[in-house]
Order: structure tokens, then C-alpha cells, then sequence
């Protein structure tokens, strides 16, 4: 799954999310921008963590990718 992807799925996640609240939203509007704020803190926190979480998996790929790469050139 490319980052371009996870992206765009968290933005599109978050977007339906604030359009959800507002429309069932009981509080007046300065309470639900609150509400839509705090949450939008939390989507970008959780964004950040499963962004970092990729790039570890992304580089213990690359590092193996690459010492795969020196053995077969050792080998040749």
C-alpha cells in the first residue's frame, strides 16, 4: 500500500468524520468546533504514529533489500 494511499484513506476518514458530527451535533457551534478540534488533534496523532510505524517497517526492508544485495555481489 503506497503512503499516497494511507493518506488519502485518514483525510477522507477524517473529513466524513467532522461532516458526521456537525450534522448530529446537539451543541452550538462553538462547542462542536471543540469537539471537532480535539478530534482532528487525535486523527493527527494517530496519523503520525502509523506514519512512523511504515517508515521502521520501510527501513528494515531496505536494510535487508540491501544486505541481500552486498551477499550476491560478494558472491559474483
Amino acid at each position: 500500500m503506497s503512503i499516497g494511499k494511507v493518506l488519502a484513506g485518514i483525510a477522507a476518514g477524517a473529513a466524513a468524520g467532522a461532516a458526521l458530527g456537525l450534522l448530529f451535533a446537539p451543541a452550538k457551534g462553538e462547542m462542536t468546533r471543540r469537539r471537532i478540534a480535539r478530534k482532528s488533534a487525535g486523527y493527527l496523532e494517530d496519523a503520525r504514529e502509523n506514519f512512523g510505524e511504515y517508515m521502521d517497517v520501510l527501513t528494515d526492508d531496505y536494510s535487508a533489500v540491501r544486505e541481500g544485495v552486498g551477499d550476491v555481489a560478494n558472491k559474483v
